[in-house]
């Protein structure tokens, strides 16, 4: 105390030249900071823009022991022969249907299990819980053969109907909408009770839109998921004509000669739906992960 007491006061230009180099240091850390990022956005996007060049690139410059960075010109009828080589709007029309489909299926079977689940007392809850959680833990491989037997019994090989089905229910979408159920404050259910509400009018008009960011979550990567979805589209279609984009795309590849351009092509152009949906939806996007922890 005595020495701060008896220490002269800083001079003006003293104090300017400490904040000078405060604010210095600020900026190069901020610098620092900010090409570190800028490398990682780099190494993110790096892939989708070597699918660019390789779109526009011949197969012998994508298959050449040196890489070539840019074509010597560019081939924009890589994009052509997409729709020359599949029956493109068919099958992105069938990619549509089955996405829309399973998302709507999946809003509402999980919404309605993970509340019951969450909400609800009821005789065997908890075995039942378990038998849901338990098909998290065994890949989806293992009953592949037995959904398989059951869309054939039903008669649903190379139909649309054969295609959705097994994706209407999510045990994950269970789990993620009874964990949001759990969260909310036991006193707003008990509050709408009071006031005359029943069980049905507790759901729709209380939690439901309590629990709308997670819902946001399970739609996204129930469109993610239903989109990208290759093994079993492979597995109960045959014709071209009733697969969805991700197993068209499977058939470019040969085992003899495939022409990568096209299959590049091929690709960007079944991406560009998801990647337009996320740019117009990317606030609702983040903040629905945000809000529901998912990692």
């Amino acid at each position: 105390m005595v020495e701060q007491l008896t220490r002269p006061p800083r001079s003006p230009a003293g104090e300017r030249r400490t904040r000078a180099r405060a604010q210095r240091r600020r900026h190069g850390s901020h610098a620092v900071a900010h090409l570190v990022l800028g490398l990682g956005a780099l190494a993110m996007a790096f892939p989708f823009l070597w699918q660019v060049v390789m779109s526009l690139s011949t197969n012998a410059e994508v298959q050449s022991v040196t890489p070539t960075f840019w074509p010597e010109s560019l081939q924009w009828g890589n994009y052509a022969a997409v729709f020359e080589r599949l029956p493109f709007l068919q099958q992105f029309r069938t990619s549509i249907v089955i996405t829309l489909v399973r998302v709507l299926a999946q809003i509402l079977f999980c919404t309605l299990a993970g509340y019951a689940f969450a909400r609800m007392r009821f005789r065997g809850r908890n075995l039942l819980l378990a038998a849901v959680l338990s098909i998290l833990m065994v890949p989806s491989q293992v009953y592949l053969l037995s959904q398989y037997q059951i869309i054939t019994d039903l008669g649903l090989l190379d139909s649309l109907g054969g295609l959705v089905l097994p994706g209407l229910f999510s045990a994950f979408g269970t789990f993620l909408m009874r964990t949001a159920f759990l969260g909310l404050p036991d006193e707003l259910e008990e509050a709408a009770r009071l006031d005359g509400a029943n069980p049905w009018q507790v759901f729709w008009r209380v939690m439901l839109p309590l629990a709308r960011p997670t819902i946001s979550v399970l739609a996204i990567t129930s469109t993610l998921w239903s989109w990208n979805e290759l093994l079993w589209p492979l597995v109960v279609s045959t014709y071209s004509e009733r697969m969805p984009l991700s197993a068209g795309l499977a058939t470019l590849i040969s085992d003899r000669t495939t022409d990568y351009p096209v299959v590049m092509a091929a690709s960007l152009l079944a991406m560009a739906p998801v990647l337009v949906l996320f740019v117009v939806l990317q606030r609702r996007v983040i903040d629905g992960l945000a809000s529901s922890g998912l990692k």
